[in-house]
């Protein structure tokens, strides 16, 4: 992995995107580097949480590399788009909850990639958008589909077809930034943030995470079933016990 560095601690994985001389932006080798570590996360269960962040002060992911994309044919550009859908639908649908830190622009596929995480803490320096529209394409990593979901139609519509960025102000108002807070203490907030998921219920965080996303995507009688299922299936796990049990001594739960 060229353009991407792992570092784990104390049950909490940083996910670098590391290319700063092109503002971390992603071409396929770097989508495929993102991949590779994803699913090494996923199967090291020392691992309970990823931050995503980029390299550098000045950039999350700035987007995907045009210089890459300039002269791609339609067949191309389709399998660059679902190269791009599958990393982030990865990222989505992890047992481990993913916390974008976004340290500076994230645009187009930088915002997607902040949108298939769960939860994004932002610096007050960042920027979102996702402005394709303006280089004569479309969003193709997700952004027509998870940014109405977290905004709402019609801002997400503006952002799109106006091609502007927002501030982390505003991001935060429209709720696509869970938190601002300055750059300087961005890491050590969302590190603050992962510690404490890491100490909480495996199962539980995980399969809440899974009747969350489901939420989107089928009617309601449907996710309250599922909701039930897991709901039912964390009777079977020694973390329901252990909770339940810490509960009534008032103490803190031991997760395993």
């Amino acid at each position: 992995m060229n353009n991407v560095k792992i570092e784990r601690n104390d049950g909490v994985a940083v996910l670098t995107i590391n290319r700063p001389k092109a503002l971390n932006a992603l071409n396929s080798e770097t989508l495929e580097d993102i991949r590779q570590a994803v699913e090494e996360l996923e199967q090291d269960n020392a691992v309970r949480v990823v931050i995503v962040t980029g390299e550098g002060d000045k950039a999350f992911v700035a987007g995907a590399d045009i210089s890459e994309m300039a002269d791609l044919n339609n067949t191309e550009a389709y399998e660059f788009a679902a190269k791009g859908q599958r990393v982030f639908d990865l990222i989505e649908n992890s047992t481990k909850p993913y916390i974008a830190a976004v340290n500076g622009f994230a645009l187009g596929g930088g915002c997607e990639l902040s949108l298939a995480c769960d939860i994004r803490y932002a610096s007050d320096n960042a920027r979102f958008g996702i402005p394709e529209t303006t280089l004569g394409i479309l969003p193709g990593f997700g952004g027509t589909q998870r940014l109405p979901k977290v905004v709402g139609l019609g801002r997400a519509k503006e952002m799109m077809a106006s091609g502007n960025m927002i501030k982390a102000e505003q991001a935060e108002q429209w709720g696509l930034a869970n938190k601002v807070v300055p750059q300087a203490d961005l890491m050590a907030e969302a590190t603050k943030l992962a510690q404490k998921i890491a100490k909480g219920s495996k199962y539980g965080i995980s399969a809440g995470l899974q009747a969350m996303n489901q939420s989107t995507q089928t009617k309601l009688t449907d996710g309250l079933e599922l909701e039930a299922l897991l709901f039912s299936k964390s009777f079977g796990y020694n973390d329901q016990k252990e909770g339940m049990k810490a509960f009534l001594e008032k103490r803190e739960a031991d997760f395993e």
